[in-house]
């Protein structure tokens, strides 16, 4: 049993349970050994005595601890200790992608797709390995107060020596492959067509299959066709959308091969989102065009029967036999999708295994005539299919069919996009100053690029030849390279990239070229260095001639979000978002009630620009402060009007006590005043001193008139004396 406290494996102290699953919990602890903070998962006690349980924990430690990849949490350590399994692991602060998609509602497109490459770099490493996830969901995926995405729990991978492996297939039903589903076997594309289901909820905020039981989600893995995100998001570009498509085909032959194709779409998509490059291939010929010889059609004749048999029968089997088995051959627990319990399928190879014994009987079944009418008419009409396009391909060649599909010529189309972009003449440029053709050029819409050339013919500073002749018409818009005369002795740029703008103008001055300054953003440029200059290094110039350099301004400036009122988790997912870090957290007290439990600081005010990657301090409101009082000062024994029956020298219980049921003191005493106390940090401003003590008389005796004497007991009473108290502010 773990215990807060405790220290397991001689170093590891827990500090505080951070998760739980299925088959163990997650503590945060401290490495003593390497003085740092470490995840710690433990197999639940109910597990550890079951071999197999225990077994699928050995291997989750033993595959995880070869990975080692920026995009993966790392496996430190494994041991067990008086019948405690362990697995120490690298902690990450952050939440989940889960999470992260339901405070957000959705994530744009940029977004999601890279937080799909690096989620796809880290499964790519574990594929590299021979280890298949299988359980990827956005609850395994975990995004760090930095901004990184770590893909962990690999708690049902397993180490494989071959590309499939065929096993119990657990899961999320919500992102689990057909094959998955079905309880076939299971390899990388099982990975890819998960991650995409990933995807779509990155996209669109919900998953694309849902249903009243874990059983129906199955089926529809199985059965219906992936929905668009489109639908749901119209703005997603539409190379996204076949990434997703194609992540998500029913048969792994047509996904993403390796998660290394599917970085290079996704990359391509962040590049040129609009354009449709993702080609999703089938590697069955089924479709493909086929001659039809005399014996091909005589067999079809034959077999029409048995062929119909079997569609009919596959048929009923999707619309019926699926839905009434599959109670039987599912057997998936009924729980939420952040669990990670397990969920058993039967095998295809069963499901499928009575349909021999019905194809057999149907191969006996007589021959039926309407079947072959049927067979022979769609025999004519794939024949004239066949001649049309025939007929089309090679009029085609002969040049019969100019029009398109649409009824256009191409001839017409290109003169229509012609149409459409604005031509401008050409002007002569040679032998004119450089600094006239600038001005002309710019003028008509077109951009002047110079480059400089030593010349014995032209003077310094005159152009000597264009990209494009005098009189040629130039889409408006385009770029014309114009050589320019650096003159019989042309001065060499130098470099100035990287230098500092003081160092980089006195370069450029000491060769006697004047400069021009622009400024941008570049995250790699230190801020006040260049980034760029124009002309190039090492062409020549004559001197005089105008350098624009370009000085950084630093990393991109990005708004620093409103993160007031906001819980720590909102207030870190809107500064990954907004490109910014979550930096140090405390608590203070705060005036505000409302804010309690919320951020009541931050670093950088709403609104103000900073660098991207900056850290925002925060804290988190403890709620308004608590006034304090003190008492300072002595206690006087009971007075007459509180006991007149007091007699000084009284062994006297003195108790001070707070209205709030604080006890301030307690002592003993016969002699007042009790010593000056100096009590600070009351939290009320009321109290009492409570006095409790016995009032005794002696035995006397006493003559009465008669002269007769009678004596009196003495006498013993309990009292109790309350003082209010009202104490001093601090």
């Amino acid at each position: 049993m773990v215990k807060i406290g405790m220290i397991i494996g001689d170093r590891y102290e827990i500090l505080e349970k951070i998760g739980t699953g299925g088959m163990s919990d997650v503590y945060k602890a401290k490495d003593h050994k390497l003085n740092r903070l470490v995840a710690v998962k433990v197999l639940k006690q109910e597990f550890s005595e079951n071999a197999n349980f225990v077994s699928k924990f050995r291997i989750e430690a033993q595959a995880a601890a070869g990975l080692a990849h920026p995009n993966i949490v790392n496996v430190y350590d494994v041991g067990e200790e008086n019948g405690i399994y362990f697995i120490v692991m690298e902690l990450v602060e952050g939440i989940t992608l889960k999470k992260y998609i339901e405070k957000k509602a959705r994530l744009s497109v940029k977004e999601a797709v890279s937080i799909a490459i690096q989620v796809s770099m880290g499964i790519e490493a574990a594929h590299n390995n021979h280890i298949i996830h299988r359980d990827i969901k956005p609850q395994n995926i975990i995004i760090s107060k930095e901004g990184k995405v770590k893909v962990t729990d690999f708690g049902i991978a397993k180490a494989a020596t071959s590309n499939t492996i065929t096993s119990n297939v657990m899961g999320s039903v919500h992102y689990t492959s057909p094959e998955q589903a079905r309880g076939g076997y299971s390899d990388e594309k099982s990975d890819i067509y998960s991650l995409g289901v990933t995807m779509f909820e990155m996209l669109t905020g919900r998953v694309p299959f849902n249903g009243e039981t874990t059983v129906a989600i199955a089926i529809k893995h199985i059965q219906e066709e992936m929905p668009s995100p489109r639908e749901y998001i119209s703005e997603i570009p539409v190379s996204v959308e076949q990434i997703v498509f194609k992540c998500c085909q029913k048969s792994p032959d047509r996904r993403y091969q390796s998660m290394g194709e599917l970085i290079v779409d996704l990359k391509q998509s962040l590049m040129t989102p609009d354009e449709d490059f993702v080609k999703v291939i089938d590697p069955d010929e089924e479709g493909s065009t086929k001659m039809i010889t005399d014996n091909d059609m005589e067999r079809i004749k034959k077999q029409s029967k048995y062929r119909d048999s079997m569609e009919e029968a596959m048929h009923l089997r999707k619309e019926a036999d699926v839905k009434k088995s599959a109670k039987k051959r599912y057997v998936i627990e009924e729980e939420e999708e952040e669990e990670e319990d397990e969920e058993y399928y039967e095998s295809e190879y069963e499901y499928y295994e009575d349909d021999d014994e019905d194809d057999d009987e149907e191969e006996d079944d007589d021959y039926d005539p309407k079947m072959e009418r049927l067979t022979t008419t769609l025999a004519i009409i794939a024949a004239i299919l066949v001649g049309c396009i025939v007929l089309f391909l090679v009029g085609n060649a002969f040049g019969l069919f100019e029009a398109d599909l649409f009824g256009q010529s191409s001839e017409q189309t290109a003169e229509q996009e012609e149409e459409e972009k604005e031509q401008v003449e050409m002007i002569e440029v040679v032998g004119k100053k450089i600094d006239d053709v600038k001005v002309q050029l710019l003028n008509l819409g077109l951009t002047p690029e110079i480059e400089y050339e030593e010349s014995t013919q032209y003077e310094a500073g005159i152009v000597m030849k264009a990209s494009a002749n005098a009189g040629t018409m130039i889409t408006e818009g385009d770029n014309v390279v114009l050589t320019v005369s650096a003159g019989s002795e042309g001065v060499e740029i130098p470099d100035v990239v990287g230098m500092s703008e003081a160092e980089a103008v006195a370069t450029l001055s000491k060769e006697g070229f004047t400069v021009n300054k622009t400024s941008g953003y570049d995250a790699y440029i230190k801020e006040g260095n260049i980034i760029t200059q124009s002309p190039s290094s090492g062409s020549k110039a004559p001197a005089g001639t105008a350098v624009t350099i370009c000085i950084s301004m630093g990393k991109d400036k990005v708004p620093v979000p409103d993160l007031m009122g906001k819980s720590e988790e909102e207030a870190m997912a809107m500064l990954i978002e907004a490109k910014l870090e979550l930096g140090v957290v405390t608590e203070t007290n705060h005036e505000n009630p409302d804010l309690s439990g919320l951020v009541c600081y931050q670093s950088y005010s709403a609104g103000s620009s900073v660098a991207e990657g900056t850290k925002v301090d925060i804290s988190i409101s403890l709620g308004p402060a608590q006034a304090t009082y003190k008492f300072t000062d002595s206690i006087a024994g009971p007075t007459p009007e509180e006991d007149s029956g007091y007699k000084s020298g009284t062994m006297v219980t003195v108790t001070l006590m707070a209205d709030d049921g604080t006890q301030l003191l307690s002592t003993q005493t016969a002699s007042f005043p009790v010593q000056q106390q100096n009590i600070t940090g009351i939290r009320i401003g009321t109290g009492y001193v409570l006095f409790q003590y016995v009032n005794t008389t002696e035995t006397t005796t006493v003559t009465n008139e008669d002269g007769s004497q009678s004596t009196i007991e003495g006498t013993s009473e309990n009292k109790e004396v309350r003082r209010p108290i009202q104490f001093a502010a601090e």
